[in-house]
């Protein structure tokens, strides 16, 4: 004679499915990041050769420090618009020969629109440097571009792939020495703080994402 399955058991078993189901529903979803950069390709190369688990989309659009900050943040409000906005949302732009009020106006904007500003002040070329060693003293793109050439053993040219591979295994001591310079500077004034480099924020951020 078969045993009828008492109500209770029923219900229990019932219950633990749709908390599966809750579960599932509710797994956290990857990180959207947008990344516009003042370089068409150096940048570009570099930041793409991260393998995060989050979605990455990277830009570089040859133009000037203001005009990265406000492309960035048209395609932020855009993405807004259409209920797809991106988690971060970053301009990568260099000081070089810009003038200061238009270097820190720019970082201002980036600011005031929750865009994170990974400057650099001479160059993105800085951001190499400093996983061979600290620099303290002024430089100019010129003077990077040569002491990096020195430190690869060959010329150091600009939009060359494969930099992040070449330079992965002493990127803590970048990050490190980075955040070190930025910290040496008691009134912060980005377009006279030279060196300096705020790209290892951005790469901390994409390190979390990382597989």
């Amino acid at each position: 004679m078969r045993r009828r399955k008492k109500s209770g058991q029923r219900k229990l078993h019932d219950k633990g499915r749709k908390l599966r189901r809750r579960k599932v529903a509710f797994r956290q979803q990857r990180q959207r990041f947008l990344i516009v950069c003042e370089g068409e390709k150096t940048e570009p190369n570099y930041f793409r050769s991260f393998r995060a688990q989050a979605d990455v989309k990277v830009i570089g659009i040859g133009r000037d420090t203001i005009d990265v900050v406000e492309h960035a943040h048209k395609l932020q409000q855009k993405a807004i618009q259409s209920n797809a906005g991106y988690d971060q949302v970053w301009a990568v732009f260099d000081r070089d020969d810009f003038s200061a009020d238009k270097f820190n106006r720019a970082i201002q904007i980036a600011r005031n629109n929750a865009i994170g500003a990974a400057y650099s002040n001479p160059s993105f070329e800085l951001w190499f440097l400093l996983h061979f060693e600290i620099y303290r003293s002024p430089l100019s793109r010129k003077d990077c571009e040569a002491k990096l050439s020195k430190h690869l053993g060959g010329r150091y040219r600009k939009n060359q792939v494969g930099m992040r591979e070449q330079l992965q295994a002493f990127e803590q001591q970048a990050i490190e020495r980075a955040e070190g310079l930025c910290r040496s500077y008691k009134f912060h004034n980005p377009a006279r703080d030279n060196p300096c480099t705020t790209v290892y924020q951005l790469v901390k951020e994409l390190r979390e994402q990382s597989v």
